[in-house]
Formats: structure tokens, sequence, C-alpha cells
């Protein structure tokens, strides 16, 4: 069976879909928030069915000899001349930032019936912060509303930097920033609202796992600016953990997988703490759990190396026949934590936030309380 990616789209990038949808969601659904809305699941045309496990060395094309004019990784600025070790799992209790839609819904539906359900189910808790278009002149003013709110309460904010040139293979959520150039810029921008308090990076979905369309040297191009932002990343504030995408237990093989997120950097220490898995998908936690530790040990790099799972909605699991649009019959799934008791599992998250439509049950990337309410009383 063909796997489904974990593809996400922009909030905006669909404008088209979006008048196709006449008048009667206004009612159901939230206005936009000032961060960007964590973007939705699209089918991938042609992803290779799961094989069995390849070892990491024999899993991943090599790409082909660099041309002069091929980008290298720049160096990242450095705190210290020493080699930066992983620091302990963070503790402690994640953030709810109170710019989302679902926030915006609850506090103008007080008397809608499924208030009491979003409000208690959803809304309570937190949720990762997108900043999905390309905005390098006020990004890092934003991410700092972000980080610094979470450092005033003592709480973990989670940011997913979403920017990549290319993402998508430049189908539905074609956009981010123009060149690579552009988006080490950007990055270092968004490195720069980052604070000095604790906060978790999941740093670009669906930028390793979805590779296939990229040539060998594009691919390269785009991991080594992968591997430049985790360090840029962690340099700017030392307590941010950043984690590399992995795609799904339904996608690529964990040898495959991890060979390409070892050429991002994701085994280096000085760039990332580990990976992160399911991002706007469906598939069960101990899936996750068993493929990113497959993952993880294919990986190499530090021991102290760990995951973060995605389960915002994956509490019934994947749909059998593989449907990515607002899948009927899912529910929520484990609430958001730091402390999963759980090896090598860092966090579940709510990097996808329950409630906000594919485009099928509302309009792409807005909050729509009917779909929010199916998944929170499933």
């Amino acid at each position: 069976m063909v796997a489904a990616a974990s593809l996400v789209v922009a909030a905006g990038a669909v404008a088209g879909v979006l008048a196709a949808f006449d008048d009667r969601w206004a009612s159901d659904e939230a206005a936009p928030p000032e961060v960007s809305a964590s973007p939705r699941p699209v089918p991938l045309p042609a992803v290779p069915s799961p094989s069995a496990p390849a070892t990491a060395e024999s899993a991943s094309p090599s790409p082909s000899p660099s041309p002069s004019a091929r980008r290298t990784p720049g160096p990242a600025p450095s705190r210290t001349g020493t080699k930066r070790e992983r620091t302990g799992t963070v503790a402690g209790r994640l953030y709810r930032h109170p710019d989302s839609q679902v926030l915006a819904w609850v506090r103008s539906h007080s008397g809608d019936p499924r208030h009491a359900v979003i409000a208690s189910r959803i809304a309570e808790q937190p949720a990762a912060v997108w900043f999905a278009d390309y905005s390098p002149d006020t990004v890092t003013a934003r991410v700092a509303a972000v980080t610094s709110g979470g450092a005033a309460l003592g709480r973990v904010p989670v940011v997913v930097p979403y920017a990549i040139p290319g993402r998508d293979c430049g189908g539905h959520s074609q956009g981010g920033a123009p060149d690579l150039d552009a988006y080490d810029t950007w990055i270092d921008r968004f490195a720069a609202g980052l604070g000095s308090a604790e906060v978790i990076v999941v740093l670009e979905p669906d930028s390793v796992a979805q590779t296939e369309c990229l040539s060998a040297g594009d691919r390269a191009d785009r991991f080594a600016s992968l591997a430049r932002a985790g360090r840029v990343l962690k340099s700017a504030n030392p307590r941010a953990r950043v984690y590399f995408d992995a795609g799904h237990s339904g996608w690529n093989a964990p040898g495959t997988q991890a060979a390409w997120l070892r050429q991002a950097g994701a085994a280096s220490p000085e760039s990332s703490d580990g990976i992160f898995s399911n991002v706007s998908n469906f598939h069960t936690t101990a899936d996750e759990v068993a493929y990113d530790r497959r993952v993880l040990d294919a990986l190499g790099g530090p021991a102290g190396l760990g995951a973060v799972i995605d389960t915002s909605r994956n509490g019934n699991g994947a749909p059998a026949d593989g449907e990515w649009c607002d899948p009927s019959g899912r529910r929520l799934g484990r609430t958001p934590t730091l402390n999963t008791g759980a090896s090598r599992i860092d966090a579940y998250l709510w990097v996808k936030l329950p409630g906000e439509s594919d485009g099928c049950k509302g309009r792409p990337g807005t909050f729509t309380a009917s779909y929010a309410y199916d998944l929170a009383s499933s």
C-alpha cells in the first residue's frame, strides 16, 4: 500500500480553494490569528511504499560529487570554542500561546452548545505556533512575542519554522523563502527571537522526509542549510531544543530516513536534540514510538538524542483507506506533555492544532468548530 506523507500546506497558500466554499462556514470558524495557522496535510502523488529497514549506510542514494558552484554550509556563530553537549530532557510545562484560532473561537462563542467540549479538551491544551510565511522584517518580533510569553510564565513554548524553499516539492504548499541564501538570513532572524529560556523548535516539517523530488545536488544544498539552521538556533539560545524531520511511521524506512537526517545535521549535538514525527498526521503513538527509536538507532550520534511526536489527532490512528483530508472517525491523541514516561521520547506535542481543517470540513488552515467538536467528542 502506498504510504501517505505528512505534507503540510500553509494557510493562505490555497486562495483558489478558499473561494470554493460558501458562507455556511462563517459561523463555524474563527478569525485568523496574528501568528501563522498550522498548515494541513495533503497527499503525496508518489511516495514509495514502506520497505524493510535498511542500514543507514545503504539506505539513501549518495549525492553526486559537489560541483564548485554548490552551496556549502556556512558557519554558525558559537558562544564557546568547545564542542556542544546535549543537555538533559526539558522539564516543566508547555506554553499555551493566547493568540490562536481556537481561543478566538472560544472567546466569541460562549453560547455555542459545543463550547464546553472544545474549550476544555482543545483550547486549554498547549499547542505549537507556526511561522509559515516568509516575512523577514517581522519574524524576530513575532517569535520573541511567543518565547517571551512562555518565559514570563515559566512555560516551554513550541515554535515551528516553516519557510524552506521548495517545500512540498512545489505542490499545494509551495512558498517560503525565495532561495536558500534568503532562507539562511530568515533563520538568523528567527533565531534572534528565541530569547534565553527553554524552547522547543520543530524545524521544517517534511524538509527531510520529502526530498525525493530534489536532485542529489539540491538535496545536499537543502541539508546543508538545515544543518546550519540547527547550529544557528542552538547558538542563539543554548537552551533551545531543536528537532529534525523524521516523517512518520508510514513513510520512509528508518534507515533511509536516518541517512538523510545525518546529512542534515541531526546527529550533531551542535545542531540537534533529535527528531520529530507524525506532524499533521494520524499514526498511533505506539507506532511512532517504535519507528522513532529505530530511526534514532540508525542515526547514531549522542546517546541522548530523543524524539517528539505530534499526537494531536492520532487517537484512532490513521484511516485504513489512506484518507488525508479531515478524515472522519479520528479523535484527539495524548495530551501534550514533556513527561512521556517512555525512553528516548522527549515529548508528546500538539504540533497541528486540532480543529484546524485540512480543507474538507472547513476552509484550509482555518479552525472549524464542527471538526474540532468531532475530534474532541469521539
